[in-house]
């Protein structure tokens, strides 16, 4: 039978490699989209312009995806977890709130296709956005975690 600490041990290392994955699942999942607002500005002016009713201009689509593409790079470091992580929940929220009505009507159908039917990943997306905020503290494989270790180590 396992000591007290060999299990404290087993799950922290479990913690961290289950957090880790999941941060780095969903730091790429924003990543894609952030670069591609500077490989295709065009898209998000187009789309700011259909779903919010703003010209947001030429330029702002590269500001806004160098902006995610920095959170993404922090977060998938585990860097400033508290504030990196809290912004990619928020960057997707923003993506839900704009498709909502895509998915309160998940089955309709248009052209024999389930139109909607794809919005609903956006859900379970939020879901692990939610969920990695919330063990961000358990995140034991994080960047965070290691400087932290390394300044008590030194600081000794």
């Amino acid at each position: 039978m396992a000591s007290p600490a060999e299990n404290t041990d087993a799950h922290r290392h479990r913690d961290g490699a289950a957090l880790l994955i999941l941060r780095l699942g969903l730091s790429w999942f924003l990543f894609v989209w952030a670069v591609n607002k500077i490989i295709e500005p065009g898209q998000y002016v187009r789309i700011w312009g259909y779903f919010h009713g703003i010209d947001i201009g030429a330029n702002l689509p590269y500001f806004m995806g160098s902006a995610q593409i920095l959170i993404c790079v922090l977060a998938a470091l585990g860097l400033w977890r508290f504030w990196s992580y809290g912004l990619l929940f928020i960057m997707h929220l923003v993506t839900v709130i704009v498709i909502f009505q895509s998915l309160i009507a998940p089955f309709v159908i248009e052209d024999n296709f389930p139109v909607n039917r794809n919005a609903s990943i956006a859900l379970a997306a939020l879901a692990g956005f939610a969920a990695l905020w919330l063990l961000r503290h358990r995140d034991h494989w994080s960047l965070d975690e290691w400087l932290a270790k390394r300044r008590s180590s030194s600081g000794n």
